[in-house]
């Protein structure tokens, strides 16, 4: 009997730290996610296939600017200018797949940035569980964008990634209008630049709204930190 209690002592205080576990790891999960807004998308009329995806922090001053493919930045702005392709486009085509069998898409997050690469993942509703899905950030906010739904990152790959524009030259948040930007170089091309030189290229290129140059050349600061 002595014995009985014991254990059931020990089982008690097992899932009560199991609790607190569980606990802390939901509570550092969802207190240290920010959420985003689609800012706006950025091109070059000069460097074929270069386009800038912008996004923000919705209460906050800071931007993410991902480079991304013409494909995936014509998917992105079609959607935000609701215009209606005559046959659906390949993320209508999921929209619709996920319509006709009764899923949903809650939430889009980008959970990790390694190498100047963003990687994202959706959180997908059948009625029945959730199901996450691993997907590149373009696509993800792609589908954001047509579902409706919040898109979310960390605070981390917002002090890495996020930068902040003064207050006289924020990006225009009308998205009929679309920034240009001049070509750049890769951010190889700023291995030799001093730190110091860097730093202020990185808020030249913000104040001109340079989005590209600016990601490259915080890839590199980011890339010397390690």
């Amino acid at each position: 009997m002595h014995f009985q209690e014991r254990l059931l002592k020990c089982v008690t205080f097992f899932f009560y730290l199991l609790g607190i576990f569980i606990f802390v790891n939901l509570i550092s999960k969802y207190m240290g996610r920010v959420k985003l807004k689609v800012l706006g998308l950025s091109y070059s009329q000069t460097q074929s296939g270069a386009y800038a995806l912008v996004l923000a922090e919705e209460d906050g001053e800071r931007r993410i600017p991902i480079i991304i493919g013409g494909f995936e930045a014509q998917a992105i702005a079609i959607e935000l200018e609701k215009l209606k392709p005559p046959r659906p486009l390949t993320h209508d085509l999921f929209v619709n797949f996920a319509i006709a069998f009764k899923i949903d898409l809650i939430e889009v997050t980008i959970h990790r940035l390694e190498e100047g690469i963003f990687y994202s993942e959706l959180l997908c509703d059948n009625g029945g569980s959730r199901i996450k899905i691993d997907a590149r950030t373009s696509d993800a906010v792609a589908l954001a964008i047509r579902f409706d739904c919040p898109i979310y990152t960390t605070e981390d790959i917002l002090d890495k990634a996020g930068i902040i524009l003064p207050e006289e030259n924020k990006i225009r948040t009308d998205k009929s209008e679309l920034t240009t930007f001049e070509p750049t170089t890769s951010s190889s091309s700023y291995a030799d630049v001093p730190l110091n030189e860097l730093q202020k290229s990185l808020e030249g290129a913000i104040i001109e709204e340079n989005y590209e140059k600016a990601s490259q050349i915080r890839d590199e600061i980011q890339r010397r930190k390690r």
